[in-house]
């Protein structure tokens, strides 16, 4: 493990990046050299093309690698995208609370936040009906007709909106997913 440590200096910010992510050592080396795997062209940053192949099996690829991006941004460093990822790694067990400490990328709060920004692509901070039809469209495809779609699409939005205003807030986004394990649904064991 002090191997480890030492050739962190090598990772850009990587002192910083274990103690904001949670990360192990080992774990930011290993996204480093994946990082450095993705980054074809040694520029120090990713481009979208370069994550799109990585997820050009997931129906909402584009969304995932949309999240990697703020507007306007057209490139990634290391450091972002370890941030991104850290929404996907597994809480821990038996983590204490400490007043000071920020909440972590992989907190229930953060990957559900993570998780309605992949719906809400205007960022007007709700998801509309447009919106949801479409990550539905895009997730489950040619398995059902554009009927079926828009009945879940309603039925979602009914579900939902508590307030109703014929779309979905954060607020109202966490509560529906209340009873839903999203550590379970939105964890990568990485590089086990």
């Amino acid at each position: 493990m002090g191997s480890s440590r030492s050739s962190l200096s090598l990772v850009p910010d990587g002192q910083q990046l274990l103690q904001e992510t949670g990360f192990s050592a080992a774990h930011l080396l290993r996204l480093h050299e994946r990082f450095r795997f993705l980054d074809k062209h040694g520029r120090g940053h990713l481009r979208s093309e370069d994550l799109e192949a990585e997820l050009s099996l997931n129906p909402i690829g584009d969304r995932i690698v949309g999240a990697f991006f703020q507007p306007g941004q057209e490139a990634v460093d290391f450091p972002s995208f370890v941030r991104v990822l850290a929404h996907f790694r597994p809480m821990e067990k038996n983590r204490t609370c400490a007043a000071v400490q920020p909440e972590r990328a992989n907190s229930r709060n953060r990957k559900l936040k993570f998780a309605f920004q992949l719906y809400d692509r205007d960022r007007d901070g709700k998801i509309s009906r447009t919106e949801l039809l479409q990550v539905l469209r895009e997730m489950l495809g040619l398995q059902v007709t554009e009927e079926q779609l828009q009945s879940i699409a309603e039925r979602g939005i009914q579900e939902a909106d508590l307030d109703r205003d014929d779309a979905i807030c954060f607020d109202e986004f966490r509560k529906s997913l209340e009873k839903v394990n999203i550590d379970q649904k939105m964890s990568v064991r990485f590089l086990e």
